[in-house]
Order: structure tokens, then C-alpha cells, then sequence
């Protein structure tokens, strides 16, 4: 049920991001969701692809240092404590965030949609489906 991110290193100079998203654009590589980290010379891009493996094809082809890992997507109430009714449920759960995102799409002004990196994915999806709270698949994604 996972879904697939892209972790794209890149060098922290100007016109970098241009070029690796140019690379996605002239392959038709659609992003859903973007996130920079940066370190000192370098960021990490996450990407969410509606196509992950096509995404991370293109880009070592181009010579992109990239990695597919596993993150758990959820929809979450966009009304006050809506995150943190989820954020409880890791923590009961003891699994650990390594990091959040959001994700756009043409989802409802009703829900939010958030990506997260946890030490877990499995129980973490699990957990959450006990809870009632909607785990996006890699097709759903595909569909946004």
C-alpha cells in the first residue's frame, strides 16, 4: 500500500533544480508532490511522481543520483486537530517520523492530503486503517 518517493541529491547551486525538473518535464514525468532539504552544497528533492519507477529511470539516465523509498500518504480532516488525530496514532503506536510533507492535488477543500516518512510504513499503515483514516495507494496517487 505504500506509496513510492523519489529522493533526488542534488547540488545546491543556481539553476540545478531547473535542470533535474526540465529533465522530468521533457519526459512527462508528473510531480504531485515536491520537498527540498538542503545541506551545506547539497539538498535532497523528494518527489512524488505519478509514475515513481518511470521518474527514477529518466533521472539516473540523465546521471541523477536518486533513491525510491517507501512513505505513507494520508487524507486528513482540514479542520483544527485534524494532523494531530494522526500524530497521536504514531505515537501510540511508537513509530517514529522522519519527516512531513503535503502533497496538492485536486483534493477537497474537506481534506488535506500529508506525506510522511516514518520508521514503520507497514504498522503505520495499519494502525491508521484501524483508525478509520484513508491510506492513499500508488494508483490514487496516479489519479490525483
Amino acid at each position: 500500500m505504500a506509496v513510492k518517493q523519489l529522493s533526488i541529491f542534488l547540488e545546491n547551486k543556481p539553476g540545478k533544480m531547473n535542470e533535474m525538473t526540465e529533465v522530468l518535464a521533457e519526459n512527462g514525468i508528473d510531480m504531485r508532490a515536491l520537498s527540498v532539504g538542503e545541506t551545506e552544497g547539497f539538498g535532497i528533492v523528494r518527489v512524488i511522481a505519478a509514475d515513481p519507477y518511470a521518474a527514477a529511470t529518466v533521472l539516473k539516465d540523465a546521471g541523477y543520483i536518486n533513491k525510491l523509498t517507501s512513505v505513507v500518504i494520508v487524507e486528513i480532516p482540514n479542520v483544527p486537530g485534524g494532523l494531530n488525530k494522526v500524530l497521536k496514532i504514531f505515537t501510540e503506536e511508537k513509530i517514529n517520523i522522519e519527516y512531513i510533507y503535503a502533497l496538492s492535488g485536486e483534493r477537497t477543500t474537506e481534506k488535506a492530503c500529508m506525506i510522511f516518512r516514518v520508521s514503520d510504513h507497514r504498522a503505520a499503515e495499519a494502525a491508521l486503517t484501524r483508525a478509520g483514516i484513508k491510506v492513499l495507494t500508488q494508483e490514487d496517487v496516479a489519479e490525483l
